[in-house]
């Protein structure tokens, strides 16, 4: 969800990279409701960290607490930023309350990257 609201936000200044320490794909769900606020990440795939070893980076960001626990340095990263949200695939027993478990997180990612990343803040 982070990289695709920070690049449709953003993107004219930023350009984001998803990588997971576990990569086992994208959600539907994850789809579905950024769809919802007009961001198609129906073309995004699930990526682990390896694949960008080798890269430069002006910041890495580590969005759950696993990640910064698996991941405390990233090869190529300048400066680093933790913020933490919880996995929306492990809330909710029922479709409907999976999904809005997946709006909450999604709300509050965009909420943290306009307020992080906003133009000219970082």
């Amino acid at each position: 969800m982070a990289e695709g609201i920070l690049n449709h936000l953003y993107g004219d200044i930023y350009k984001a990279y998803s990588a997971g320490t576990d990569p086992s794909g994208v959600n539907p769900l994850t789809v579905k409701v950024m769809y919802e606020i007009g961001i198609d990440i129906s073309h995004h795939r699930s990526k682990g960290i390896e694949e960008f070893k080798n890269m430069e980076f002006d910041y890495i960001i580590t969005v759950c607490d696993s990640s910064k626990e698996k991941c405390p340095y990233f090869p190529g990263g300048k400066k680093y930023i933790h913020k933490s949200f919880k996995d929306p695939s492990d809330i909710g027993i029922n479709e409907e309350e999976k999904i809005e478990a997946f709006r909450k997180v999604r709300d509050e990612i965009k909420e943290w990257i306009e307020e992080t990343f906003g133009k000219g803040k970082l």
